[in-house]
């Protein structure tokens, strides 16, 4: 892809929500979830799992000029999709279509 187009605002603006919703995941599985199972704190899967919902749907809000203004294909909307619900999911995907 062109290079005027990778440093995009669109682009840098995507990659940002990006990784902060692959932090947030790995945040819900990693810290959150055993707290409230190992520990009985189940505030920490409340508030965590809600910035995570959050980031989540502005995850695909940002993604939405990637479709339209950039014409990214199909196939890459179904990649921003898995990437969004495997762990780890958003960073490979940044690093493989973002960078």
């Amino acid at each position: 892809m062109h290079l005027r187009i990778m440093s995009s605002p669109i682009i840098r603006r995507f990659r940002t929500v990006a990784i902060l919703e692959g932090v947030s995941f790995l945040v819900l599985l990693g810290v959150a979830m055993p707290l409230k199972y190992m520990a009985d704190m189940p505030m920490a899967v409340k508030v965590v799992g809600w910035a995570h919902g959050v980031l989540f749907v502005w995850y695909w809000i940002a993604a939405v000029p990637l479709f339209t203004k950039l014409k990214w294909d199909g196939e890459r909307i179904i990649g921003l999709g898995f990437a969004s619900v495997l762990p780890f999911g958003t960073f490979v995907m940044e690093r493989k279509w973002l960078r």
